[in-house]
This record gives C-alpha cells, sequence and structure tokens, in this order.
C-alpha cells in the first residue's frame, strides 16, 4: 500500500528473490482457482528446509539494519505463511533491537538509553502532520513515512486522527491506529488507542467505533477508544509570558517500568481482519497482544502506579534574554512549543525530576519539527503527545 509504514516495492522484491514471487493482481486472479492452503503447498519457497530457510532470513534480519535497505525483512515476511513466523520470531522487540521492522513497532516502547529520532512535517494547506524516521542525521528532507494525523475542528472539541497511510486518514480505515481529543480550551488531552494496550485498559464506547468490511475488529476485543494517557497544559491565569507547562500520565504504563528491571506493556500484534486468507502480511492481520508483561485491572490513581511524565524546566540565559534548554543540536529554531519530557516521581517530600529525557520535540523549520523519543513510551504516544503542542491553548499563552 502506498505510503505505509512496511510497504512492499514489487520491482525490488522480485529482484532480491527471482521466479518465486508473482504480482499482487496475478495472485488475486489465481486465488479464484485454488484455495489459500494449495497457494501455500505449492509454493517452493514453503517448502524450503526449515533450517536453510531460518539460516537465510536470519542473515538477510542482520544484514539490512537501516532502511530502506530493511524493506527486505519486511519483504520476506511477505513471502507466505512459513517464512511470516520465523521472521516474527527472528525480528525482536523496538525495546531490544532498537530497530523499527514492522507497523506494530508504532506500539512498541522504545529502546532504552537510546533516542530515537525522527521529525514531523507540518501541512497547513490540509491539517496534516506526517512524522518521518530520520535517514540522514544531516538532514530532515530525507526520512522513511511512519504515520501520519488529520486536524479535525468540532465546536466543542478537537480530534486528530491518526494512521498508518497517508492516503487515507478516517477512523473507518484498516490503517487507523488512535486519535487524540483536546477540550474546547486546548489545555486538556487525551491520547485513544484503537486496540487495548493491555489487559486492563478501560474501554471508552464511541459512536465512531471502527468496522473494517462490516464486521467488527474482532470477536473478543470491541474496536474503539481505549484511554493510554492524558496531557494537561497548566493554566496562564496571570497572562504572563513564559514557557508551558505540561503533564502527562500515562495511563498504560506502570511507573515501575522506569525502576531497574522494570518492564512496559509492550503490543506484538495488531488486532485486525481474519488472519487466515492468504495473502495477508502479518504485520497488518494478527490476533493477540502481549498481556503477561502487564497486571490485569486497571490502573489505581490512590496508588501512583501511572507514569508521569512532566515538561522538563527550562532555565533563563541572561545574555540572549530567553529560556533555554539543552537539545544537543537537534533543535534550532526557538519556539513556545519546544519542550523536553522528563519522569516525574511523586513521593511524600513532593516532586522531583529524573534527568534522562524520554521525549523531546523542537522546531527547526517554518513546518519541520524534530520529535526524539525513548522508552518507556511508543512512536504513536510520542506523535500524539508532540500533536497536542500543535493546537491552539487559548488559556495558556
Amino acid at each position: 500500500m502506498k505510503g505505509e509504514f512496511g510497504s512492499i516495492s514489487r520491482k525490488g522484491f522480485e529482484v532480491k528473490f527471482g521466479y518465486g514471487l508473482r504480482s499482487r493482481s496475478h495472485r488475486v486472479v489465481q486465488d479464484s482457482s485454488v484455495t489459500s492452503t494449495d497457494a501455500l503447498k505449492q509454493s517452493c519457497w514453503a517448502n524450503m528446509p526449515p533450517e536453510l530457510l531460518r539460516d537465510v532470513l536470519v542473515r538477510i534480519e542482520k544484514s539490512e539494519c537501516t532502511w530502506p535497505p530493511r524493506k527486505n525483512v519486511v519483504a520476506c515476511a511477505g513471502v507466505c505463511r512459513s517464512w511470516r513466523e520465523i521472521m516474527k520470531e527472528i525480528v525482536r522487540t523496538l525495546e531490544v533491537s532498537s530497530k523499527l521492522t514492522f507497523p506494530i513497532s508504532l506500539k512498541q516502547p522504545g529502546p532504552r538509553n537510546t533516542l530515537i529520532q525522527c521529525f514531523i512535517k507540518r501541512d497547513r494547506s490540509n491539517q496534516t502532520y506526517r512524522l518521518y524516521l530520520n535517514l540522514n542525521q544531516a538532514s530532515n528532507d530525507d526520512g522513511k513515512f511512519l504515520l501520519v494525523a488529520r486536524r479535525c475542528r468540532r465546536p466543542t472539541y478537537t480530534d486528530y486522527i491518526i494512521s498508518l497511510n497517508a492516503d487515507n486518514v478516517s477512523k473507518g480505515s484498516s490503517t487507523y491506529i488512535g486519535k487524540l481529543r483536546s477540550n474546547f480550551l486546548g489545555t486538556k488531552f487525551t491520547i485513544y488507542d484503537a486496540q487495548p494496550p493491555n489487559s486492563g485498559v478501560k474501554f471508552t464506547k464511541s459512536r465512531s467505533t471502527r468496522l473494517i468490511g462490516m464486521r467488527q475488529v474482532s470477536p473478543r476485543v470491541p474496536a474503539g477508544n481505549y484511554p493510554v494517557a492524558h496531557i494537561s497544559y497548566e493554566l496562564n491565569v496571570l497572562g504572563s509570558r513564559g514557557p508551558r507547562r505540561m503533564q502527562c500520565i500515562m495511563d498504560a504504563i506502570p511507573a515501575s517500568a522506569v525502576e531497574p528491571g522494570g518492564v512496559a506493556p509492550t503490543q506484538t500484534e495488531f488486532l485486525t481482519g481474519n488472519l487466515d486468507s492468504f495473502p495477508s502480511l502479518p504485520f497488518f492481520r494478527s490476533k493477540s497482544t502481549r498481556t503477561n508483561s502487564f497486571p490485569s485491572g486497571s490502573l489505581s490513581p490512590e496508588r501512583d502506579e501511572r507514569l508521569v511524565l512532566k515538561n522538563k524546566t527550562p532555565r533563563w540565559h541572561e545574555q540572549l534574554q530567553c529560556w533555554c534548554l539543552n537539545f544537543n543540536g537537534r533543535v534550532t529554531v526557538a519556539s513556545v512549543k519546544n519542550f523536553q519530557l522528563v519522569v516525574s516521581i511523586r513521593n511524600a517530600s513532593g516532586g522531583q525530576e529524573l534527568e534522562n529525557v524520554i521525549l523531546q520535540f523542537g522546531k527547526v523549520g517554518k513546518d519541520v519539527f524534530t520529535m526524539d523519543y525513548q522508552y518507556p513510551i511508543s512512536a504513536f504516544q510520542a506523535f500524539a503527545i508532540c500533536l497536542s503542542s500543535f493546537d491552539t491553548k487559548i488559556a495558556c499563552e
């Protein structure tokens, strides 16, 4: 699919693997005369010796570490079911491998102690925001498309619809993965996931509950809105100029996740469609999520179990006469939208701030912004938090 993260180039795919592959249009015609099982049995690639196949795929995964060569790993997973299962075992989660591979990587926590560098391009004409993975550290012109968001203004609130497909940004799309909703003043935001990140998150009913092919996404897990984070901006009642103050309560991430040995919930598959259809891709059609890493039941605010992120307090620069933060060269233009988020530890004596930056966002051009994130938040969560900075804040400025 054009514009989707993990899309396959047919030309490059055929050159890589030779005669054994056919175009998608040819397979559709062929599928009308044979069943899915017959197609799999007749595939010469599916009948390769398992030991040899695994060795080949392991070599490909290790050799293709960065994008765009990494697309060959995605292509291997789309050959047939046996290749798919092996690739799912070989490709490790983003937290462990530090490699964005399949679209589900965008829902997984980032690597520990390493910031994944991305950038966001804003299109004012159609109110869209596109997230890209940095491929060239010296420029923000070259990037791998990851996510897109479209701003939808309503009388009493604003929605940012987030999708994997740059050409289809709607709640009814199979590539819809969540949204950000703000209140009228633009001071409070809620991040909604289209699927539950863990077994304890609560389902919020909505008229926009998603249907795919006239069927609900999963018979066991209802598709809809699962609140995974709440963002709030402090009201500016005195009207004084200064940096914004924001707080993010991550409902789906326990505070223990940032402690030594802590674990953050990790989604491993998307909950969409029918897994048995051939030749569906595994990273868009799957049936379960990893829930054993997070306790069942909703998080209790009274026990302060939820992870809380706060913007790092900037310092006043006397010579420059402005508020400053150290972005290590990733931000070049002063803006009220710029921020860094760090972990806030609540205790009896008051709040503390850890110095390790979890997410930083800043302006580098008229409509270009950098976004760097790491464990325990995902690219989807980081992108949604950054979108809140774009929204108009009547009571904060």
